[in-house]
C-alpha cells in the first residue's frame, strides 16, 4: 500500500479512497440541485483542502468558479491554536455570489467560524460549506456544514491533503498518524 517507512507511521486507515469518492460524488449531486441557475463560486482553503477541492469540482457537472485562500492556525503543532492569520486572500469579488467553502476537516471550527465570518460580510448571497471530515469531539465552537462527508474521532490524521510537517498529503487515504511521530 505504502512504502515501509510511512506505512510504519500510521496506526490505521479511516477512510479509503474508494469511500472518499464515493462521498464526493453523492455530495456534489446534493450541491449540483441546491445551487441549480446560481452563480457558484466555490472557494478551497490552502493548502489541505487542494485534494478535496480537485475532486469535489471534477465531480460536479454544472458551471462554477474556483478561488483558493490561505489561512493559518496551525504553525507545525498538532491543534489549533485559534489566531487566524491570512496568508493568502481570494482575488475574486463576493459581491451578491454564493460561496461553498471547501474544506478538508473541521477541527475545533475555530478557523471555519472566522472564515464564514469574513466571507459573509465581504456582500455573499450565501456562504455555505462542504468539508470531508469532522471531528466532532474536538469542536470548541459550532460551526453549520450544509455539505459532511464523515466524522471521526479526536484523533490526529493526514492523508488526502492533511498533513503533519508537511508531509503526508499525498497518500490517498485518511489514516491516524502514530503518536511517535509528533511526540
Amino acid at each position: 500500500m505504502y512504502a515501509n517507512e510511512i506505512e510504519a507511521d500510521l496506526t490505521e486507515v479511516l477512510v479509503t479512497e474508494a469511500e472518499i469518492h464515493a462521498k464526493l460524488a453523492e455530495l456534489a449531486r446534493r450541491i449540483e440541485a441546491d445551487y441549480e441557475g446560481k452563480d457558484l463560486l466555490l472557494v478551497g482553503v490552502l493548502k489541505g483542502a487542494v485534494m478535496v477541492m480537485a475532486d469535489l469540482a471534477r465531480e460536479l457537472r454544472s458551471h462554477l468558479s474556483m478561488d483558493w485562500m490561505a489561512v493559518s492556525s496551525y504553525g507545525a503543532g498538532t491543534k489549533s491554536s485559534g489566531v487566524v492569520k491570512i496568508l493568502k486572500d481570494l482575488d475574486t469579488d463576493l459581491t451578491g455570489r454564493h460561496v461553498l467553502i471547501a474544506e478538508d476537516i473541521i477541527d475545533s471550527g475555530l478557523t471555519l467560524s472566522w472564515l464564514l465570518e469574513n466571507l459573509e460580510s465581504r456582500g455573499a448571497a450565501s456562504v455555505e460549506i462542504c468539508a470531508l471530515l469532522r471531528k466532532p469531539d474536538a469542536a470548541k465552537v459550532e460551526v453549520s456544514v450544509k455539505y459532511l462527508g464523515f466524522d471521526i474521532p479526536n484523533q490526529f490524521v493526514v492523508g488526502y491533503g492533511l498533513d503533519y510537517a508537511e508531509r503526508y498529503r499525498n497518500l490517498r487515504d485518511v489514516a491516524i498518524l502514530a503518536p511517535h511521530v509528533y511526540s
